[in-house]
């Protein structure tokens, strides 16, 4: 199969609002008010992902469309930097740190606690939306450690009981946890 040669006029063919559910009209604003030139391109992508959760390639295919930057250059920073995504997530996102500290502390207990607590494997999110659950290489909070994050709230030294503790409070309104 011959192989099609990506141009900048080719790259968006046959996908400008072509099938999209999503409202794209917020991005004229978002690009309006934060680019200026191709450096500008991460706030860009931090507001969108902030507006619609996540990237969808219908959100990147119109950034670059707005910005005139290849949807490449787009995916080549979102795939790059761990804060974006090109996938939904839940609503609670539950980061278990791995790092050297939280590992030689009992961070792999914690995991596999918050694994068996939530029903689903590091890396993945829950069939609802509710959770998703990733880890990291360090979470920064070392003298913490072992430590997770729970919608940005950190919560440290912890077992595998006191990790399914703070899960079990995650309220159904998507409130603000107390770490006790």
């Amino acid at each position: 199969m011959p192989r099609r040669v990506l141009t900048p006029e080719r790259e968006l063919e046959g996908r400008e609002g072509a099938g999209s559910s999503l409202d794209l009209t917020p991005l004229a604003e978002i690009v309006a008010e934060h680019y200026a030139s191709s450096g500008d391109l991460i706030p860009v992508l931090q507001r969108a992902q902030r507006h619609f959760g996540y990237l969808p390639d219908e959100v990147v295919t119109e950034i670059a469309r707005l910005t005139r930057l290849p949807a490449s250059r787009a995916y080549g920073v979102i795939t790059f930097y761990a804060q974006f995504s090109t996938v939904p997530s839940g609503r609670h996102k539950i980061c278990v740190c791995q790092g050297t500290a939280c590992h030689v502390r009992g961070g792999h207990g914690v995991l596999r606690a918050v694994e068996s607590e939530l029903g689903i494997k590091a890396g993945t999110t829950s069939d609802d939306l509710e959770h998703t659950l990733v880890t990291a290489a360090c979470l920064g909070a070392c003298s913490l450690a072992p430590v997770m994050t729970v919608d940005s709230q950190y919560f440290g030294k912890l077992t595998g009981a006191k990790a399914a503790a703070a899960l079990e409070r995650i309220g159904g309104d998507g409130g603000e946890l107390d770490d006790d």
